[in-house]
C-alpha cells in the first residue's frame, strides 16, 4: 500500500516526531508512527482488517473516508483511493489525526 501525508503537520510529526501545532501525547505520536508501518506493510486490506487494534472503518457521509484507530481518544483519518475494482489495494492519503470520544 501506498502512504501519502496529505498534511503539512502530519508530515512534519512524521519526519521529526514533532509538530508546534498538533499537541499529542507521546503514545499518541509512537502508535501514530507504527502505524504508517502497518499501512506501508500491508499487502491488502484484509492485513488491516484483521488488526482488531486498529479498528479500521469507514467514515459515514463520505466516499472515500476512512480511519484507524490510534488509541482509544485518537483517530487518524484517510481517503483511500482505491487501485483495483474489489478495494483491497490503495493509495493512503493521511488527512488528520482527530479527537474521537473514545472507547
Amino acid at each position: 500500500m501506498d502512504v501519502l501525508l496529505n498534511n503539512k503537520e502530519l508530515e512534519k510529526l512524521y519526519t521529526t516526531g514533532k509538530s508546534k501545532k498538533l499537541k499529542l501525547p507521546e503514545p499518541v505520536i509512537e502508535k501514530f508512527l507504527a502505524t504508517i508501518q502497518k499501512i506501508d506493510s500491508a499487502i491488502s486490506i484484509y492485513d488491516l482488517w484483521k488488526d482488531s487494534a486498529l479498528k479500521f472503518e469507514k467514515l459515514k457521509g463520505t466516499d472515500n473516508g476512512y480511519s484507524l484507530r490510534l488509541t482509544g481518544k485518537y483517530r487518524l483519518e484517510m481517503k483511500i483511493e482505491w487501485k483495483d475494482e474489489s478495494n483491497t489495494i490503495g493509495k493512503f492519503y493521511l488527512e488528520e489525526i482527530s479527537n474521537h470520544y473514545g472507547d
